[in-house]
């Protein structure tokens, strides 16, 4: 019997003592996405260049250029200049650009959005446009058993459904 001794010693069990959490947790998130539009103004822009080209006397001899804005939602105007060559008989060369800039919109102007529709925009040099998200038919449900469904909505919109169990073993 003392020979057994030893081994129901390595077969008795002691009791642990320690606590347990486990956490159930079930969730969906519906998305819709916003609509949003993203522009920059594009500048009123005057160049002249050339070679054996002068000012003209005609036009107060003064280069072409740009006029400051009528008013605080126009853009700049040109102002031509006159121009000719200065030595006659000589090769020449000339070149003017204008490009018209951008008009301020007044305020409450310009994108207008339904329904998360972009209806329409305003006319800017660069404009980025998301039309955002029409919810339509999308829901989603979590219930009690932990079972989740998304049924899907229209363009711009995500159902996402999550399960997690989570185990703690606490000192």
């Amino acid at each position: 019997m003392k020979r057994f001794l030893p081994l129901l010693l390595l077969l008795a069990s002691t009791p642990a003592y320690s606590n347990v959490v486990h956490k159930l947790t079930s969730s969906t998130k519906l998305i819709t996405d916003g609509a949003y539009s993203v522009s920059s103004r594009g500048p009123a822009t005057y160049t002249v260049s050339g070679s054996n080209i002068k000012v003209s006397a005609a036009n107060g001899s003064v280069f072409g250029g740009l006029t400051a804005p009528t008013s605080v939602t126009a853009s700049s105007a040109m102002t031509e200049g006159t121009y000719d060559i200065n030595t006659a008989g000589s090769a020449f060369s000339f070149s003017e650009s204008f490009q018209q800039g951008d008009v301020v919109n007044p305020i409450n102007t310009g994108s207008d959005v339904s329904s998360g529709i972009v209806a329409d925009l305003a006319a800017f040099a660069t404009t980025t446009t998301y039309s955002g998200g029409v919810a339509g038919s999308l829901s989603g449900t979590t219930v009690a058993n932990h079972t989740s469904t998304c049924s899907p909505g229209g363009a711009g919109t995500s159902c996402t459904n999550q399960f997690v169990s989570e185990i703690q073993l606490l000192d």
